[in-house]
């Protein structure tokens, strides 16, 4: 079979680069090994920022001061993108706007979010401080302070890759192979030739590869870490229980905590990373990580009763600057790579959509140089 693109990966970046080309008029495929969607988009807990996992303060010292804040500003924009998207294609994907709160770990993280607060001004991101007074007479949570902004946003994660992709599949003539996987690749003069484990061939002229930590395969060298994450969801609770606005609280301690709330009045906390790539050992892991996220809820609001409905845990993928990897690897041609690695994927899969439908579109576009494999 032939097809203009194909899509390697069916999660919320696959959607979302289909949404982008499908939009355009290119005509595409996604192909995906599993079912559709049921990769780490099913257990990512959505929660949209536009702050990176390394703070911009941090950042500036790692790269230069325009990718840095290129990145943090593509990040803001991205939350809006993302909302135009189901707003245009009126898909109920549970996403609704929120507020951030980055809290202040121990004096060493007050003191980050100190130098964090002043360059999110220098540069006119949205950010405010809140004292431990505040905080605690607002929130309730007794620490040393906190950033706060108005910029964020959550979402259903699996629910908004199923949608996208039906939405196009109908409205586009999007092509759609769930357990396709994609077993070898080789180029041709006019783009590529693909082999799948059922033994089947695609020919394309572009290909894409949207498959997160399981991308390794495709490119020459390993430009990622593999981590784990571990998360769980709580009973539901009444409503007066929560937090005041329900926003989304991470902080300064590395591995972090990260929570929000459902529409249907859960906590979701997630955090308690570790560096492996294990799956048994992941596995084995996850009962004794549940009780240590229950602590760290227990820990931040001693008055909440909670009760652990299911709990869970993932493979996911960082960079050593925090930034993902977007665009094509230098002698790859057609090949492009949609990697939104680091705790800020969604956002970073809407900038890669956008950047790959302008590439192929031959629109020039800045972030390909914040965000490609040449980037220093």
């Amino acid at each position: 079979m032939y097809t203009e693109v194909a899509i390697i990966g069916s999660g919320i970046t696959g959607a979302l680069v289909a949404h982008e080309l499908c939009s355009a008029g290119i005509q595409c495929s996604v192909f995906d090994k599993r079912s559709i969607s049921t990769g780490s988009s099913a257990a990512s807990t959505a929660q949209l920022q536009y702050e990176i996992d390394i703070p911009l303060h941090q950042l500036l010292e790692k790269v230069s001061e325009k990718t840095a804040v290129v990145a943090y500003r593509s990040s803001l924009q991205a939350i809006n993108d993302i909302e135009a998207v189901f707003r245009k294609t009126k898909i109920k994907a549970d996403f609704e706007r929120k507020s951030s709160l980055y809290l202040a770990s121990d004096k060493k993280g007050c003191k980050e979010i100190a130098r964090e607060f002043k360059v999110r001004k220098k540069y006119g991101l949205p950010v405010d401080m809140l004292e431990k007074e505040q905080l605690l007479e607002t929130y309730g949570i007794n620490r040393l302070g906190a950033l706060w902004n108005d910029e964020a946003a959550q979402m259903d994660a699996y629910k908004s890759a199923v949608h996208l992709l039906h939405y196009h599949q109908k409205k586009n003539n999007l092509q759609i192979y769930p357990y396709t996987g994609i077993i070898g690749h080789s180029a041709t003069s006019t783009g590529f030739d693909l082999r799948t484990a059922n033994g089947f061939n695609i020919s394309c002229k572009y290909l894409i590869v949207a498959a997160g930590y399981e991308a390794g395969r495709f490119l020459p060298k390993k430009v990622m870490d593999l981590d784990v994450t571990f998360a769980l969801v709580t009973e539901p609770m009444r409503k007066e229980q929560l937090w005041h606005d329900e926003c989304l609280i991470w902080e300064t301690a590395r591995p972090y905590a990260y929570l929000r709330t459902t529409s249907d009045h859960r906590i979701i906390i997630g955090g308690e990373d570790i560096n492996m790539n294990n799956r048994k050992l992941r596995d084995d892991l996850r009962p004794a990580k549940t009780k240590k996220l229950e602590a760290a809820l227990k820990s931040l609001f001693p008055q909440l009763e909670a009760k652990t409905e299911m709990s869970w845990c993932g493979t996911f993928s960082k960079t050593r600057d925090g930034l993902p990897y977007i665009g094509t690897y230098p002698g790859y041609g057609n090949m492009f790579f949609a990697l939104g690695y680091g705790g800020n994927g969604i956002t970073f899969s809407m900038i890669a959509a956008q950047i790959i439908r302008n590439r192929i579109k031959g629109i020039k576009d800045e972030r390909e140089q914040v965000f490609g494999f040449e980037r220093k």
